[in-house]
């Protein structure tokens, strides 16, 4: 009895010592040992063949390539694919130059016809800002009436105004409009009761008849508009002016639109006086002089600005003796050179001409700058002589015919030498003007303007067809700066709302660490498709007075405009003919993009960049040659001459291209095809992948869509259901005269349309025919292959295919926790199939809203590359922001269809599926045990590019691997798991600290007044609001109240002074830190490194086990996936401050400390073509004497009565 008792002891004493015994070596062993390799590659290994046997289930991916079987892969051929886009777009283009020609005529005959008619003040039009619609409240007539306008010397007048009722349209972008009307927009700096301005609105008003019969001619057309020489812009269809802007800067003779037809491209030197009598008001004037003829110019016209007193300086020192480009980024760079300018001492005008013309004389010579029309433009207040020496040297060579235009602007109310600064504008065909206020600046400097128009008109039959660089509908730059200075303002008030509520802890090094990470991760946001502005080109030309006593005077009218929204040019540019990874851009005379899958010209989501549409294609198309940045390849810069040459040409190249934010890169061989757009400035170019682009799918002649209803097929049986939806981008059919609701709603409306007998293909999209009132249009070849699509794949959205399979399907939605199954075509149809249950909201249509843009969502690109890695396997992807989410994380996988035939593949389509996160990670958990739950291991799941797809810290879900771990992550680099890729980003913003230290900056814009106010109120409030919080206990206990009711947290107790009744050393950090920091916008260059898995299929670091430290992890790939799975021995010692990062830095180019990108970028500039229009002189423009009025001398008689009576006295 007692041995049976105690021998359970026995029996547990003997397993307790078997087990040391057992262990003891181990002890011995470095840790990096307990990394079983074996143990790794079953875990991979099961893992890898679950997860491809859930995705082979339920995405039916091989009954999808069956449905293909009758399909036919023809090639891609893209010189016939480039001609035949580029013909429509010209079709399209010539068809906007036709309604502006109209336009123009008609202008120009309705003048001549009114020219006797007499200005009435009080007559009624459709003002922009001011028209009501039905049931708007009627505003009140002012009382008591002013007696005198002070500024214009007459008697206020106040007419009612107009109603019209306004109906939001579709083409317009949802605007309320109406088109039976137009309506009038005037700047705030002009008085529409004006005799010249209200003439010219009056007999404008003929216009509209023409507006009307060009949009019943052409239903696409778009805005427009008529540009008058006096302000005003008449614009059809008549809609109101949007409001929601502090200051209406909108002046249409400071676009580009109508500065380019209104003149010829032009070089102008400008020279500021920098005598020390140009101080106080004199030199805000000057400045905001300089700064608004800046803003007349554009991408086909250079500049350069040299400020002189002794001696001659350029304010941007890097920009020398040259002429610049007058790109936006450029502008900005003189401007930000201006306004930290002073003046010195005395002024050397003769040096200052002397050089101004040495500048031109060179520019003409060697070919550069604009080669056209040239200008020197003086700003001072009073020459001591009239230095004809000079102008008879290098001005006066070739009578009558004078080469450079002189204009100058006297600056000060009291100046007494404005002769010979006039006879420098009369005798060399400029333009003289006398400024006094900085309220007529804008008018006065726009006086130039008609001067360099005077060969046009004098011309008269010669119209110019301009079209523009891309631009932003009515938005104005200067409103990037506001946006951030208000963006800036909002972070500091959410500071202080935050300080108030936890106090301290917002101090700590990591969260002012976390938030400032936070504000600038927002800033990286940088959106290609974004619905906030319109962007567009403008076509236009130049009106011309023609009546007969103009002749003297050479007036012109305004300029007659049409816009082309970019959007609408993409939709002539047949993606479904490039294929997935293809797509098309333009590029201009000056090797800038119209548009391109890589413009990106906001960021934060909302805000311009500050030099946004002055991208040169070869900033876009990144060759990967493992050149620096800015070392541009020899070849791409020839393709770059050949396509601002509108050649016609094509070309292989190997290129890098990033896409997922710019977090992902795929290095591949593209074929480029371009042809020029006829006509235009504009070349087309095509591109597409060499390995699977150039083939595609087509469909056999016996499923044409004609021979399938005269088979009884019922073609709108294939679109039943909702669970569908089609590309929201492409151009599948239109209907030019009805709007739909959905994309989905039209395609039905023309399925049930080609059933009807009588049926025909319209030949082109862009040409109507000629009734149309059935104006429409339908994509033949992409029609066919949706419906072919559409008929193969019908049974993929319905359940029937799982009835026979029910519990295993319940077995996968609680296993893994499926929630939808998709497939998405070439042609641009997406289906799905829901897996929910009964009791959730249907996931379907969450997914379709999301991902509807079947080619080029992420996961059908993604899945299309893969398929080249190995043909079998599904993409794995999370949300980058996954870890920070408090909801359910989804994983998407993609799988890509190819269909084969003759020897050629392309692919068909691409099918996958959603499932829940936790459930992938309950699967890695149940494989691996709990080998990876304990302390000295960690487990990670990585895709193709480096991110975290499982972690054992779910917090880490989604985030770069380099971030996490950075130690491992440079092993696995030096092991060659990954490759590093540079990618060069050309568009950035980077943010520099902004002084107030120059007062002069404030008359730059009418914003600058609004902001100074705002920053202001906000210091004044910040300070009130401090005070009182730490001075007034009631006051702060009430606001305490008040926050804890609208947060639901309890600020914590407020800090007290010290016993000295002095602040502490927290508090008065915290004030300091209440400033607001400022900064300003800066054009800058960044770089990514980003990362991308090895393809080598038999990788001989996947057959390394781990040793010690040396190799404390082991590496393995996951089969029929893009995922690697990584077992890490925490053990071992390693270097937690190293850090890889796929965000986004600085490209340090070693700049002097006066230099910017600017001079770096101007040192290296690229080859353009000037326009081919240049009209720049004519015969009889020396008959025109008009140059700018003398200026009179004010003078207070009684003060000078005064003065000499007391100097008599005296």
């Amino acid at each position: 009895m007692t041995w049976s008792w105690a021998w359970p002891w026995w029996r547990l004493c003997l397993s307790l010592i078997s087990m040391l015994i057992w262990h003891a070596p181990s002890a011995h062993l470095q840790p990096a040992e307990n990394i079983n390799y074996n143990l790794v590659h079953s875990w991979a290994d099961k893992l890898g063949m679950e997860l491809f046997h859930l995705g082979d289930f339920i995405t039916r991916r091989k009954e999808v390539q069956e449905s293909f079987k009758d399909a036919k892969v023809v090639q891609r051929v893209g010189a016939s694919i480039v001609d035949s886009m580029a013909k429509e777009i010209e079709m399209m283009m010539d068809l906007k130059v036709s309604a502006v020609r109209r336009i123009m005529d008609t202008a120009e005959n309705t003048a001549l016809s009114h020219q006797n008619d007499m200005a009435d003040k009080m007559f009624s039009y459709y003002n922009a800002k001011e028209m009501l619609e039905p049931g708007d409240p009627v505003p009140p007539i002012p009382t008591p009436a002013p007696d005198m306008d002070k500024d214009i010397g007459e008697p206020l007048i106040y007419v009612q105004p107009k109603v019209v009722v306004l109906e939001p349209r579709p083409e317009f972008h949802n605007t309320p409009v109406n088109f039976s009307v137009s309506s009038v927009h005037v700047p705030v700096n002009v008085f529409d009761r004006a005799p010249d301005v209200i003439k010219a609105i009056q007999w404008s008003e003929n216009l509209d008849q023409i507006f009307r019969d060009n949009y019943k001619n052409d239903p696409t057309l778009s805005w427009q508009f008529f540009g008058s020489s006096t302000g005003f812009m008449r614009q059809f269809p008549a809609s109101k002016w949007k409001k929601d802007v502090p200051v209406d800067l909108y002046d249409c003779r400071l676009r580009s639109w109508y500065m380019e037809a209104a003149t010829s491209p032009k070089d102008i030197v400008i020279l500021m006086d920098g005598s020390g009598s140009m101080l106080g008001q004199r030199l805000d004037i000057a400045k905001h002089v300089v700064n608004t003829i800046l803003d007349t110019l554009g991408t086909n016209d250079f500049v350069n600005i040299f400020t002189f007193d002794k001696e001659v300086s350029p304010v941007v020192g890097c920009f020398e003796d040259t002429l610049i480009q007058a790109t936006l980024g450029n502008i900005r760079e003189l401007k930000e050179g201006i306004e930290n300018f002073g003046p010195k001492s005395i002024a050397n005008y003769t040096a200052a001409l002397t050089r101004a013309f040495e500048i031109l004389e060179e520019a003409k010579s060697t070919s550069r700058g604009a080669q056209c029309n040239q200008a020197i433009m003086i700003i001072g207040d009073g020459a001591p002589e009239n230095n004809r020496e000079v102008f008879e040297l290098h001005n006066w060579r070739d009578p009558p015919y004078k080469p450079v235009r002189v204009f100058t602007y006297l600056i000060g109310k009291e100046v007494a030498n404005w002769d010979d600064i006039r006879w420098m504008a009369c005798e060399n065909q400029g333009y003289y003007v006398h400024l006094s206020d900085t309220a007529e600046v804008r008018e006065m400097v726009l006086n130039y303007i008609p001067v360099m128009a005077r060969p046009l008109v004098l011309g008269r039959h010669d119209h110019p067809v301009i079209w523009t660089q891309v631009y932003a509908d009515i938005e104005d730059t200067k409103l990037s700066d506001h946006l951030w200075e208000i963006k800036q303002c909002e972070e500091q008030k959410a500071d202080v709302l935050e300080y108030w509520q936890v106090h301290d802890r917002m101090l700590e090094p990591s969260e002012m660490h976390r938030r400032e990470y936070r504000r600038i991760k927002e800033t990286w946001n940088q959106p290609v498709d974004s619905n906030v502005y319109q962007f567009m080109t403008t076509v236009s030309m130049p009106i011309y007075d023609r009546r007969e006593n103009a002749t003297r005077i050479a007036n012109i009218l305004g300029v007659a405009g049409t816009d082309v929204p970019i959007n609408e040019i993409k939709k002539l540019l047949s993606p479904f003919m490039l294929g997935v990874n293809g797509y098309a851009f333009i590029v201009t005379n000056n090797g800038y993009v119209l548009f391109h899958p890589d413009f990106r010209p906001i960021f934060q989501g909302y805000i311009l960049k500050p030099a946004y549409n002055s991208v040169d294609m070869i900033e876009v198309e990144l060759l990967d040659d493992d050149r620096p940045a800015r070392d541009f390849n020899p070849v791409l810069m020839t393709i770059r001459d050949s396509i601002i040459n509108q050649s016609t040409g094509s070309k292989w190249m190997l290129v890098k291209n990033h896409f997922d934010e710019m977090k992902r890169v795929t290095r591949i061989k593209r074929q480029y095809y371009w042809t020029a757009i006829k006509n235009t400035p504009f070349t087309l170019v095509i591109s597409y992948p060499e390995q699977y682009g150039v083939s595609r799918i087509d469909i056999r002649s016996e499923q044409d869509i004609h021979r399938v209803n005269i088979k009884g097929t019922n073609i709108r049986s294939f679109f039943d259901g909702k669970r569908w939806k089609i590309h929201p981008d492409w151009l599948f059919c239109k209907h030019s005269n009805r709007t739909f609701r959905t994309p989905e709603t039209e395609l039905l409306y023309f399925l049930e349309r080609m059933t009807e007998p009588g049926w025909r293909w319209p030949a082109s999209r862009s040409a109507m025919p000629p009734e149309h009132t059935a104006a429409m249009f339908c994509d033949r070849q992409l029609m066919q292959a949706l419906v072919f699509d559409a008929g193969v794949t019908e049974w993929f959205s319905k359940n029937s295919s799982f009835n026979s399979k029910e519990d295993k399907r319940n077995e996968f939605k609680q296993r893994f926790g499926v929630t939808v199954a998709f497939l998405a075509t070439h042609s641009g149809l997406t289906r799905w199939h829901e897996f929910n249950l009964a009791e959730e909201p249907s996931v379907g249509e969450t997914f379709s809203q999301k991902n509807k843009r079947a080619i080029d969502e992420i996961w059908y690109k993604r899945a299309v590359e893969q398929h080249f890695v190995r043909a079998e396997s599904f993409v794995y992807s999370v949300p980058f922001d996954a870890g920070e989410s408090n909801s359910e994380i989804l994983v998407t996988a993609s799988h890509a269809i190819f269909h084969n035939e003759g020897g050629k593949s392309a692919p068909a389509a691409v099918v996958g599926f959603q499932f829940q996160h936790s459930a992938l990670y309950k699967l890695f958990h149940n494989i691996t045990g709990n080998a990876c739950a304990v302390d000295d291991k960690d487990c990670y799941i990585l895709d193709n590019n480096g991110y975290v797809i499982i972690s054992t810290r779910v917090h880490e879900t989604g985030r770069f691997f380099g971030e996490v771990n950075g130690a491992i992550m440079k092993r696995l680099l030096e092991e060659n798991v990954y490759k590093r890729v540079f990618v060069y980003d050309y568009q950035a913003v980077c943010f520099e600290s902004r002084g107030d230290n120059n007062a002069s900056s404030m008359l730059l814009s009418p914003l600058y007044h609004v902001l100074r106010l705002s920053k202001w109120l906000l210091h004044t409030a910040l300070w009130y609001i401090v005070q009182l919080m730490q001075l007034a206990p009631g006051v702060s206990a009430h606001y305490a109240e008040m926050y804890s009711d609208m947060n639901g947290t309890e600020p914590e107790p407020e800090h007290h002074h010290n016993g000295h009744g002095k602040k502490s050393e927290t508090e008065e950090h915290w004030l300091r830190y209440l400033t607001l920091h400022r900064t300003r916008l800066k054009s800058c260059d960044m770089q990514r490194e980003l990362y991308t898995l090895y393809n080598e299929k038999d990788n001989v670091v996947y057959n390394m086990t781990a040793h010690a430290c040396e190799r404390p992890f082991v590496v393995l790939p996951i089969p029929f996936s893009n995922l690697i799975l990584l077992v890490v021995d925490q053990l071992c010692p390693r270097d937690a401050a190293l850090v890889l990062t796929v965000n986004p830095q600085t490209i340090d180019y070693h700049l002097s400390v006066n230099d910017s990108l600017a001079c770096y970028k101007h040192a290296r500039e690229f080859n353009r073509v000037r326009p081919q229009s240049c009209i720049s002189r004519h015969a009889n423009e020396s008959n025109i004497k008009l140059c700018g009025k003398a200026c009179s001398l004010y003078a207070n008689l009684a003060l000078l009565l005064f003065c000499h009576i007391l100097s008599r006295w005296l």
